[in-house]
């Protein structure tokens, strides 16, 4: 019998059964980096659950068609309330320079963290403010039929009208605390009412990146970006929507409103949420300066994928302490399990994967991605010593299409590294004839390999040569 992927929905508070909208795809969107500054190892543990949810899923068969959005305008200061300064705004004040620099530089930055942890690119990455016109199309729908209202700053959604507000985070309007997410500004209905398009009023007065609107010149709240491009890109009706735990009281209650009001996305099937990365057991934030990057990780001799080593030990529902000594730990394990693969001798590219390993890796992982159960049966996958040489490895590989820790790459490179230079040199003639598709002469340059007893073989990762004869 196949396995069935079961993923938690916050929406209903328990595991579901995953079924797609359209059989054999996935669509998938997910909350990304606001780009005021360089990305956390906390931000990064959202990317790497986004990224093991999408290798699952293609794993299990499915066509994914993934996004994952760029915040370059509309994210202020305070979440809650929709007040302060937009935090690219507040970037220009520190660094200098203008916000649409800015946030290229910190867009190229996470684009290079995510290939330093092995992460798919998503198949779509859009700029907040490349879709400014898309987002005051579904602003206008909401506003013509009635769920917005004006205040001197902006032009705000009407939570009292949505019926439903609050059916992510359970808290409906009427169970609000007194005293909760209280603004200072008095002309909101609401506490939870949030910010559609904001006015050039207050801290916001001098704002750079501003366009005209049926509603005035400002720019967009943060929430109608996440609706107007997941609508743009996946259609009214898509499978997942993932995050930070900490976007379901706010950010991801006021896109379940827009959408369900505009009408435009008529149907999200499951809303996945990643818990906190903590630091020393406190919360990391910009705001107060308790932030480590992944350069910091470098920095310290270790390794960029032994972070990612060390999110998978952890359920991504789970909150996960980062400590120095937690990280020095997965690094030595992640190098006990590379030189384990790197040690066994012996089979071939033709070698499929053990079955049985393959069964019980699948049942942790299609259980709502559990890696840490996954990266027990990779263990007891190293320890084993009955399989044939080949189909162990093979079975590491298959592991691997889904923890992403580059077994592939890691071995190749240290067979790289006990090569001869002379064959060294063979290679490089070889690639670079290759890539003038003269393959005539790679051909005659392989030929010269064997003659020395190396193989080449040609791989989704590049040419690798393996020693069959001394």
């Amino acid at each position: 019998m196949a396995l069935e992927l079961q993923f938690y929905n916050s929406l209903s508070r328990k595991k579901e059964v995953f079924k797609p909208i359209i059989p054999g795809e996935a669509k998938v969107y997910s909350c990304g980096p606001t780009v005021y500054s360089r990305q956390h190892i906390g931000n990064l543990r959202a990317a790497i659950f986004a990224d093991i949810l999408k290798r699952t899923l293609r794993y299990a068969g499915y066509a994914v068609t993934d996004v994952v959005n760029i915040t370059d305008v509309g994210h202020l200061v305070s979440d809650e309330t929709d007040e302060g300064e937009d935090k690219m705004e507040k970037a220009v004040r520190l660094e200098g320079g203008d916000p649409y620099t800015i946030a290229r530089k910190y867009e190229e930055l996470y684009r290079g963290d995510l290939a330093r942890l092995n992460i798919i690119p998503p198949k779509f990455m859009p700029r907040a403010t490349e879709h400014i016109g898309e987002q005051i199309k579904f602003i206008e729908v909401l506003h013509e039929q009635g769920y917005t209202y004006r205040t001197a700053d902006g032009l705000y959604f009407d939570t009292s009208r949505f019926h439903d507000y609050g059916m992510l985070s359970g808290q409906k309007q009427k169970e609000k605390l007194p005293g909760a997410r209280v603004s200072v500004n008095k002309e909101k209905r609401n506490p939870a009412d949030f910010a559609l398009w904001k006015f050039l009023t207050g801290e916001n007065k001098e704002h750079i990146m501003r366009w005209n609107s049926p509603w005035g010149v400002g720019f967009p709240g943060w929430h109608i970006e996440c609706s107007a491009m997941s609508y743009k890109y996946l259609g009214s009706m898509f499978d997942i929507h993932t995050g930070g735990i900490d976007h379901i009281p706010v950010h991801h209650e006021n896109e379940i409103a827009q959408n369900a009001c505009s009408e435009f996305i008529q149907k999200v099937s499951f809303w996945m949420h990643n818990n906190h990365l903590l630091l020393n057991e406190g919360k990391i934030s910009k705001s107060i300066g308790n932030v480590i990057d992944l350069d910091e990780i470098a920095e310290r001799g270790l390794a960029p994928l032994s972070f990612r080593y060390l999110i998978l030990t952890a359920h991504y529902r789970s909150s996960l302490n980062f400590t120095w000594n937690a990280q020095v730990a997965a690094s030595h394990a992640l190098m006990r399990i590379y030189n384990s693969i790197i040690d066994i001798r012996g089979g071939s590219d033709a070698d499929i994967p053990d079955e049985a390993y393959r069964q019980k890796f699948t049942e942790c992982i299609f259980d709502d991605l559990d890696t840490a159960g996954a990266l027990a049966v990779m263990w007891d996958l190293a320890k084993e010593g009955s399989l044939p040489p080949g189909v162990k490895r093979a079975t590491f590989f298959d592991f691997d299409r889904i923890l992403g820790l580059d077994f592939r790459g890691v071995l190749a490179k240290r067979a790289a590294m006990l090569l001869p230079e002379e064959v060294k040199t063979l290679l490089e003639k070889r690639a670079f004839y290759r890539a003038n598709k003269d393959f005539k002469k790679a051909d005659e340059i392989r030929a010269k390999i064997a003659a020395k007893g190396y193989e080449v073989r040609d791989t989704d990762h590049g040419q690798e040569a393996m020693q069959v004869s001394s």
